[in-house]
């Protein structure tokens, strides 16, 4: 129900660790992701060691009515990245969509508001903003800038309804799942903190291949420790038994709350593609996300440059979905980067063949700017 008009709002900084009310408005509000989640912000605060900014709007009952995460950041020097990348209050770093929440309006625009006067109190910081959805005419002063597709599935409520695409499509992944389970690949839950450190090293592997900074160990571990007790992350590994010898192809991270199932970091083996990991992990995925009465099945977001990666999101029946970003400033094009990444051509080359010690330390030099 929307707050009546005469009530008044207040916008203040509220302790995620002693204040239960955040965590109580995300579970009645429809829209509320993963990415707002306590347990998320706390793994975002020790993989960076800097401490979010929790704003919540209540009114005079001291109900709340909004939320927005924020957190600062160093940024790159030199203005490597442009926008994105430089010195900013954002909502959040590091993270697909963590925007303004709120159940009015009004209390959405004194939330965007007070983010807007902390940016203009400190004028080397830019204000960004990660909607799920576009934002209303909320605040002056704020640019939208277009951001990349994210790949989002709707799920029926019977997994036996569940259909990837038209028949021929869904034939072919069917097809595919069943040659692995042929060739002897077997899907299961990661049991434990061995588990993830042994996917870590695959992810290593896997964004060095694509030449993308990984995020740390530390960053998963926290993660793990924060979600695992409450089911809401899960590390599904995809193995092949030889000989008696188990052998780990592919891992991927599912992160789910209220509505939402979110597919958010993978790693494989590439001697493995063959083998179809991928497609056989994604199948019990989706249809355990089905199963555990999840509405959408987020496969994340594609930067322009990866098409092979919005073929793949693609063939599961995902429907693209623009994201946006809103800033208090914009780059001198007057949009926000959305490519792949900052390296030019030459340095990928020098990346992908980086020890993976070097790209990990290189990833957490800068994720902690980011």
């Amino acid at each position: 129900m929307p707050n009546p008009p005469y009530l008044p709002l207040r916008v203040m900084v509220v302790d995620l660790r002693a204040d239960t009310r955040w965590e109580a408005f995300l579970a009645s509000h429809p829209d509320a992701v993963i990415y707002h989640h306590p347990g998320w912000i706390r793994a975002l605060e020790k993989e960076s060691g800097r401490e979010c900014i929790t704003l919540a709007c209540e009114d005079a009952s001291g109900r709340l009515l909004g939320i927005l995460p924020l957190m600062a950041t160093y940024g790159l020097p030199w203005e490597l990245g442009g926008a994105r990348t430089r010195r900013r209050l954002s909502s959040l770093p590091r993270t697909p969509v963590a925007g303004p929440l709120a159940t009015d309006p009004e209390a959405a625009r004194a939330l965007i508001c007070a983010a807007v006067e902390r940016v203009h109190m400190d004028t080397s910081l830019q204000l960004e903003l990660k909607p799920h959805r576009q934002l209303e005419e909320t605040a002056d002063g704020l640019v939208r800038s277009p951001w990349r597709q994210t790949f989002v599935l709707d799920l029926p409520r019977d997994p036996e309804r569940l259909r990837f695409g038209n028949g021929r499509n869904h034939s072919r992944i069917r097809w595919s799942v069943n040659k692995a389970v042929k060739l002897g690949v077997r899907v299961r839950a990661a049991q434990g903190e061995r588990d993830l450190r042994a996917w870590y090293q695959l992810y290593l592997e896997t964004m060095r291949s694509n030449a993308v900074a990984p995020r740390s160990y530390r960053f998963f571990e926290a993660l793990w420790r924060e979600l695992h007790p409450a089911g809401l992350i899960r590390l599904l590994l995809a193995e092949q038994t030889v000989a008696g010898q188990i052998h780990l192809l592919a891992g991927s991270i599912i992160l789910s709350y209220s509505q939402t199932a979110s597919y958010a970091f993978n790693g494989c083996r590439r001697d493995a593609f063959s083998l179809r990991p991928n497609d056989i992990i994604q199948w019990h995925a989706i249809h355990d996300a089905c199963r555990r009465g999840f509405r959408w099945y987020d496969l994340g977001e594609v930067a322009e440059d990866h098409p092979m990666l919005a073929d793949f999101k693609r063939k599961w029946g995902a429907t693209p979905q623009r994201l946006y970003r809103y800033y208090t400033t914009v780059s001198r094009d007057g949009s926000a980067t959305s490519g792949n990444g900052l390296l030019t051509p030459a340095v990928r080359a020098i990346w992908q063949v980086l020890p993976l010690r070097l790209t990990e330390m290189l990833g957490n030099w800068l994720y902690d700017r980011l």
